[in-house]
């Protein structure tokens, strides 16, 4: 059955090195000195585990910040020559410096990396659609999309992204943990996990999804119904 498709290919590995590469564990330290949050290496590792799975030939990945999990990514697919796209997204051009020096040193990945929201990105992709003016502004479509955003916007960026997976495409995303405590309902936070909720609901109308929850945080994986 097409939507238990998901629970395997969110499975773990065994065949994969469980060891973080060490370029992925040097840009964790460096996450660290610059305050900026990751997602656990449980889910990082499953993440690689599951694109593995797929074999996609186009990978789009978002909100890639000075490419932690990108790190993994590019550590599984270096030497390899099944892989056509890995676009790299990120709004800030900063981050976009640095992950650029990370994909140059596996120079053996096919790498591409755009700046901008993905909001906005996709937003010129409909418009270069109708004109076909110049370059397309992003991939067209990927059989594996990996978001990662703040929770204010991730429902936002989800949407967005979920009209670019292919047929049989999976898009990766880790479950935003519920606003704690006295909130206004103007929260930017609390404004931000009621859309995840209503994303949840309403693209289980178009989409399978499954949820894998692991130590430090639940992926939730979205396939295309046919």
């Amino acid at each position: 059955m097409r939507e238990e498709v998901l629970a395997a290919i969110l499975a773990a590995d065994k065949e994969l090195s469980r060891d973080e590469p060490e370029v992925a564990a040097n840009i964790g330290l460096q996450l660290e000195h610059m305050g900026l949050t990751t997602w656990s290496i449980s889910v990082r590792r499953r993440i690689r585990d599951a694109i593995a799975r797929i074999s996609p030939k186009n990978i789009i990945h978002t909100g890639a910040s000075i490419g932690h999990l990108t790190a993994w990514i590019l550590d599984h697919y270096e030497g390899k020559d099944d892989l056509e796209n890995f676009q790299i997204i990120e709004e800030g051009n900063r981050f976009a410096v640095i992950l650029t020096r990370l994909c140059q040193r596996y120079s053996s990945v096919p790498t591409s990396i755009k700046v901008g929201s993905p909001s906005l990105l996709t937003s010129e992709l409909k418009a270069w659609k109708i004109s076909k003016t110049g370059d397309s502004p992003m991939l067209e479509s990927a059989e594996a999309i990996i978001v990662d955003a703040p929770m204010d916007r991730l429902a936002e960026d989800i949407t967005a992204m979920l009209p670019l997976l292919t047929n049989n495409g999976v898009l990766f995303s880790v479950e935003p943990t519920p606003p704690v405590g006295d909130r206004e309902e103007d929260d930017p936070e609390v404004i931000g996990f009621n859309k995840w909720m209503d994303l949840i609901r309403e693209s289980n109308e178009s989409h399978h999804l499954a949820f894998a929850p692991l130590f430090g945080g639940t992926i939730v994986a979205w396939l295309p119904k046919n």
